[in-house]
């Protein structure tokens, strides 16, 4: 299965904001839209970074809350670490394992496609093997 396959069942389109935002405002955008993580554009308009929930949490823990004021460019992780569409499911776990990264873009050339999660990659594994059960349970029940 490929990455295209995950975000295929999708519904929502990444979260786009300019590294002038505020953390603040970013912080409640998140909120609004239910996402944990958005992604950063440069001044052409190019996905260059991510802010994530892990990025607010340590803004607060080094600034306190005068980071809620501060810009998130700066704060945001980068580069952004992506992968392309027809990447196996495993690799893009394996990258985001290595990384140590929580959220992974989808890039076709410089075109955004779609953001993945862990979570993400997790059900789609959960669903693999309960199909997998399944398949050898049915297997078993005709031998048996």
């Amino acid at each position: 299965m490929t990455v295209q396959d995950i975000l295929q069942h999708k519904d929502e389109r990444p979260v786009l904001v300019r590294p002038t935002e505020t953390v603040l405002a970013t912080v409640r955008l998140m909120n609004e839209k239910g996402v944990s993580a958005v992604i950063v554009e440069d001044d052409h308009l190019r996905p260059n970074a991510i802010f994530t929930e892990r990025d607010f949490a340590r803004a607060v823990a080094k600034y306190g809350a005068p980071a809620l004021s501060l810009p998130i460019g700066p704060l945001s992780s980068a580069p952004l670490i992506s992968c392309e569409p027809s990447e196996r499911v495993d690799a893009a776990l394996d990258s985001m394992t290595r990384s140590k990264i929580r959220h992974l873009a989808v890039m076709q050339k410089d075109e955004l496609l779609g953001l993945i999660s862990i979570g993400d990659l997790a059900r789609h594994r959960l669903r693999e093997k309960e199909l997998e059960a399944n398949v050898l349970l049915d297997l078993s029940r005709r031998h048996a």
